[in-house]
């Protein structure tokens, strides 16, 4: 686990390198077409801005996304906040802040840039249709996500990869309609065209590059929490039961989307045939069988 937390930060770092050389490169080389330096000023304090809201405000922005409000501490989120308490002390870590989506769809999912700054949000379909021991089982999985850390890598990718879209369209359309001053002989010419086909490959891959960020980041977490969620219940039955309910349900979750979709305890886009190469979540049939051959002694 401790070796997990650690690829996290490591995997966090990377993500957010990666997004600060991308800005500066676009930024470079739309400062250059256009013969105006001060785009690469505000490429360059743009991205380490982005970065810095990412960090700090990319849960706050995840939570609004959602729609998700602040269940208070009584009837009828009692029972939701005393399991969140009892599994936090086992755990280890602080109480999470619990947030309510009014949505029938039963899903989860866990936010925040570590333990202390951290929130699990559930539907209101989830706590109508799951009993309290499958109830316990979800908010374990998502408590192990928050004490692995894969909340901050999770969440951070929201904003970032949402942000390299934005800007490979802005790229794109720049470089079509923007002019410059650097077009005008026919060298300079080639070198548009060239700039306006790697916008075209940009704004086409974008969106597949998020989508592979999110495989390689959820699938893997996917399957550590669900061990350590069942780990921390002791009862791996509460946990398959639950995820058994909850793909048993057709409805979507409608506020979900493709930025967030990887954050759900499970696919939230319910009864849409998608390709298990984009999947954001690995098979439920192949998780529950994994926690069905638990054995907690």
């Amino acid at each position: 686990m401790y070796k997990e937390i650690d690829a996290n930060k490591r995997r966090t770092i990377f993500l957010i390198g990666f997004f600060l050389i991308f800005v500066i490169t676009v930024g470079y080389f739309a400062s250059w077409y256009f013969d105006n330096y001060f785009i690469l000023v505000a490429a360059v304090a743009f991205s380490f801005i982005q970065t810095f809201v990412s960090y700090y405000y990319s849960d706050s922005i995840t939570l609004a996304i959602s729609g998700a409000k602040e269940a208070p501490r009584k009837e009828p989120f009692l029972d939701l906040h005393r399991v969140t308490e009892n599994l936090s002390i086992t755990a280890g870590i602080p109480k999470p802040k619990i947030y309510l989506i009014d949505d029938s769809a039963p899903n989860a999912f866990a936010t925040g840039r570590d333990p202390k700054h951290a929130s699990i949000a559930v539907t209101s379909g989830l706590l109508d249709k799951l009993n309290k021991t499958e109830l316990e089982g979800v908010i374990a999985h998502e408590m192990s996500h928050i004490g692995n850390y894969d909340i901050r890598l999770m969440t951070i990718v929201v904003v970032l990869v949402g942000v390299v879209a934005l800007l490979s369209d802005w790229f794109l359309r720049f470089t079509f309609f923007g002019g410059g001053r650097r077009n005008n002989d026919n060298e300079n010419g080639q070198l548009g065209a060239i700039l306006a086909i790697v916008g075209i490959v940009l704004l086409i891959l974008a969106p597949l590059f998020a989508t592979l960020i999110q495989l390689a980041i959820s699938r893997k977490r996917e399957f550590l929490a669900d061990a350590s969620g069942a780990l921390l219940t002791r009862y791996p039955e509460g946990l398959a039961s639950a995820l058994e309910k909850i793909s048993a349900d057709h409805e979507p979750l409608e506020v979900a989307n493709r930025a967030t979709a990887h954050l759900y305890i499970a696919n939230p886009f319910k009864g849409k045939n998608v390709s298990n190469l984009f999947m954001t979540h690995p098979p439920i049939k192949e998780r529950i069988k994994i926690l069905r051959e638990m054995i907690i002694k």
